[in-house]
């Protein structure tokens, strides 16, 4: 079996496209949340995630801004700009997609969430110390995140106390055989430095982890954040992976 885990689309079309070309065939789909925020095309975004078939989607914190469930005060000046522009061109169709989202869902031996299974919308899982707090909020061998935009893994060794990570590298298979969050990285906006899309296929069966990376058509998003009036960053940003 091969399913294809996707983060933090944010609204860029372009790169979801791409990711799923790339992808090909897959047996399912998992989505960790924020399909809007920052980029142009949030209406597109939802409606082509939500025809992909075996679906599981989760409620990103961008997500759940656009349905006034966070307040914009939470949020950089930047990303405020974007979720206000966002919140006046969702559609009623997208909006009722969101809203029927689940911020948590175990499927077999794996836990999905969008931040961390202690907080699943807001807490960044960053760091070593982080991660350590949230082993106990999970019951499964599995816990797949997003958020962070950046693709890496915690892993609990076998002591229970030793906590190992690491960035994970493009088209090396992992097996995944202790306690582990796995992050897929960001199909829309990376932040490790590196502008390609970002994505995963996970085995099941083998317990078999390959973070993907793929080119796509930066310079024609940027265009349409510039047409939107969005903010400049948010393109800057698309180029350089940061």
């Amino acid at each position: 079996m091969r399913i294809l885990v996707l983060s933090d689309i944010h609204a860029n079309l372009t790169a979801l496209e791409t990711v799923l070309k790339s992808a090909g065939k897959v047996d399912q789909v998992w989505c960790l949340g924020d399909l809007v925020g920052y980029g142009p095309d949030p209406n597109e975004c939802i409606e082509c995630v939500s025809n992909l078939p075996n679906l599981t989607c989760l409620l990103g914190n961008h997500d759940s801004a656009a349905l006034g469930q966070i307040d914009l005060q939470a949020f950089n000046q930047d990303a405020h700009v974007s979720i206000s522009w966002m919140k006046n061109k969702l559609k009623a169709d997208s909006l009722k997609f969101l809203h029927d989202l689940p911020d948590r869902q175990v499927i077999g031996d794996v836990t999905l969430v969008h931040g961390s299974p202690r907080d699943p919308v807001w807490e960044y899982l960053l760091d070593v110390h982080t991660a350590a707090e949230n082993f106990e909020h999970y019951n499964t061998l599995l816990c797949m995140v997003g958020h962070t935009h950046i693709p890496i893994q915690f892993s609990l060794q076998k002591d229970g106390e030793t906590i190992s990570w690491e960035m994970m590298e493009a088209g090396r298979v992992y097996h995944l055989t202790r306690k582990t969050f796995l992050n897929p990285g960001s199909v829309g906006q990376p932040r490790d430095h590196d502008p390609r899309a970002s994505y995963a296929f996970f085995d099941p069966e083998k317990s078999s982890w390959q973070l993907m990376r793929v080119e796509y058509d930066v310079e024609a998003v940027q265009k349409r954040i510039y047409k939107a009036g969005l903010p400049r960053k948010h393109a800057a940003r698309l180029a350089t992976g940061w």
